[in-house]
């Protein structure tokens, strides 16, 4: 196991900015996902790990060695790719054996580092296979055989899983989290779907546009993000945005004036900001629930069913976008509803007009019912 640091790692393509000024520090046996939108950084940042992209500033470390000019091969480091990259006229044991035999190790120590991967990823019926005859979920293993037979410090994984089918993944998901368990590994690990990152990490880094917008737990970002990104990303359904303005601020409480005039009291410590200051108020839709004298009016135009929930989209003239409230399972609400909504205010979200949260205090329940 080792620890991983990136200490301001700036890489850019020509004139475009890839990653910005990246701090990062992975602790020893840390199940670590990098996760944003498709363009934000979270590949390149990998090969500049692995030293498959050379940085352009900045220092990447690994158990505080500087390792920004060693080539791959020497960092003690195991890569598997989205593409599984297996060679085509090999079986799955000599793909298995290959990185081995390069690094000039004996038939014995091959034979056993290949034998003991395949029993820990129970593929030991498939040696004797040839990839085009194994399913992609075997392939998945073969790649990650062949990286666990080096016995690195550190793995990298690369979006592995995208090219499986939905049920496949969620089987994968397990794998992978049982064999970190087995392995004590430090991992990072690439992807797109939050649900992954969400399962699998230890801590969670958000990139946005070559920046790391927030690393942590998976509650940290999902219950206290610490910008609108963030909350935007995280959660699905994702998290209600309504624009407004600051009408007071008092001791561990703020309160916003809608767009459509409803005035809504939440739990937040607005420090800096005035009366008048754009914000915008965020709710998820767990938290926003039906009130008879709730300041929000809204119709419904959606009923969602996902078998263990179901949740409601709605029109209103407080939000931009429709609204989007999950439902008890004694609501017997139907298209076309009627309603009035309130937030709970201790489970709100206050965004200044740069994006960045303004601060959540704890409230007692029913504190600011009144």
């Amino acid at each position: 196991m080792s620890r991983v640091e990136l200490r301001q790692v700036s890489k850019g393509f020509g004139a475009t900015p890839v990653l910005q000024k990246i701090d990062l520090a992975v602790e020893e046996g840390e199940f670590v996902v990098l996760v944003g939108p498709s363009g934000c950084g979270k590949s390149t940042l990998l090969r500049a790990i692995a030293g498959l992209d050379e940085v352009d500033s900045g220092e990447v470390l690994i158990d505080d060695r500087r390792i920004n000019d060693l080539p791959p091969a020497n960092r003690g480091i195991a890569m598997v790719f989205q593409s599984y990259a297996l060679y085509p006229h090999m079986t799955v044991a000599a793909n298995m054996a290959f990185g081995l035999k390069l690094a000039g190790k004996d038939r014995a120590t091959i034979d056993k580092a290949v034998a003991d991967a395949a029993r820990l990823l129970d593929i030991e019926h498939l040696l004797d296979r040839k990839p085009k005859a194994l399913s992609g979920g075997q392939r998945q293993r073969v790649a990650i055989g062949r990286a666990i037979v080096r016995e690195p410090s550190v793995f990298l994984f690369d979006e592995p899983l995208s090219n499986l089918d939905a049920a496949l993944r969620v089987k994968m998901r397990y794998e992978f989290a049982k064999l970190h368990q087995r392995l004590k590994t430090t991992t990072i690990y690439v992807t797109h779907d939050q649900v992954e990152a969400m399962t699998l990490a230890d801590r969670i880094a958000i990139l946005d546009r070559g920046k790391v917008e927030q690393f942590g737990t998976a509650e940290e970002l999902y219950h206290r993000p610490a910008s609108r990104f963030v909350a935007g990303f995280i959660g699905s359904p994702k998290m209600n945005f309504l624009e407004g303005v600051i009408d007071t601020v008092g001791s561990g409480q703020t309160t916003v004036s809608l767009a459509s005039g409803a005035a809504i009291a939440v739990a937040i410590e607005a420090g800096g900001a005035r009366k008048g200051d754009a914000v915008t108020l965020g709710v998820r839709p767990e938290h926003l629930r039906e009130d008879p004298a709730g300041p929000i009016t809204a119709s419904m135009t959606l009923i969602e069913s996902l078998g263990n929930m179901r949740f409601a989209y709605l029109d209103s003239d407080a939000a931009a976008e429709p609204l989007v409230m999950q439902l008890t399972d004694q609501a017997a609400n139907a298209q076309g509803d009627k309603l009035r909504l309130a937030p709970d205010p201790s489970h709100c979200h206050l965004f200044a007009a740069d994006g960045r949260a303004l601060e959540q205090v704890p409230h007692p329940p029913g504190a600011l019912a009144a």
